[in-house]
């Protein structure tokens, strides 16, 4: 099987592409220099800023190590690659950025408590808006719309566990923030179950990765949406009945 696959399916070749064949997969790890550059000019910025503004004890660098250890697993390794062949490792990418970039950084470097709310909604439209076949479509066509989409991402999503991750000094702010977290599992859990039950693929540039894969179009696509339910919706959800606990418990002892 070749290395390279190519299909009058795909348009134009998206910013982690070309599609590998499963063959190469591993050994298919981005490279681009723009890339590795602006990844290690953000470390030395990062880690600049810490010795300025914090003190960088063992949590914080260690936080910083796992966010940027989540971005080169996200944006580097065959993850990138796999982006393009399977929409189910796109919802990786996705649960990678939220999930584990995001909470390192708002713990190494957090953004501040009050916009959590802001940071919930904007999170929330960048996932939606992610999974709009039409917007979807445009980042794969177009190297500056996925990345405005990923910072669209990223961003707001490292606002909102600045404020969910800070410690609450009352029991009233606690429940919010379990609200704000059980309402991205929320988001998190109607994705997968769209994707899950839609009748027919949405994203027709994942037809020949996923054949190529051994998968139709539609099994791509409901593999995708089980990743958001479990490794997505699941522990978001057990967070957030565990910020319950916390807070009724303080509720009681107040």
């Amino acid at each position: 099987m070749d290395l390279m696959l190519t299909s009058q399916t795909i348009d134009a070749t998206p910013y982690c592409g070309p599609l590998v064949a499963p063959a190469g997969l591993w050994s298919a790890w981005n490279t681009d220099p723009v890339l590795l550059a602006s990844l290690g000019l953000a470390l030395a910025v990062a880690v600049l800023w810490m010795r300025r503004h914090s003190e960088p004890g063992p949590r914080n660098t260690g936080a910083l190590a796992i966010a940027f250890g989540g971005l080169i697993i996200a944006f580097v390794s065959p993850l990138c690659a796999a982006t393009v062949a399977l929409f189910a490792a796109r919802s990786v990418h996705h649960i990678v950025l939220i999930s584990v970039v995001a909470p390192a950084l708002a713990i190494a470097l957090p953004l501040g408590r009050a916009a959590g709310g802001i940071g919930f909604a904007l999170t929330a439209g960048a996932l939606l808006l992610w999974h709009i076949p039409a917007v979807y479509g445009a980042a794969w066509n177009s190297v500056g719309v996925y990345w405005l989409l990923q910072a669209a991402l990223l961003g707001p999503a490292w606002l909102f566990w600045s404020a969910v991750l800070q410690p609450a000094a009352r029991a009233e702010r606690v429940f919010m923030d379990a609200l704000l977290v059980g309402g991205l599992a929320g988001i998190m859990g109607l994705i997968g179950a769209v994707l899950t039950f839609a009748p027919t693929g949405l994203y027709p540039q994942h037809l020949v990765g996923s054949d190529a894969f051994g998968l139709s179009l539609l099994a791509d696509q409901q593999l995708a949406g089980l990743i958001m339910w479990v490794p997505g919706f699941v522990p978001l959800a057990a967070l957030a009945f565990r910020i319950i606990a916390r807070g009724w418990a303080r509720g009681f002892a107040s």
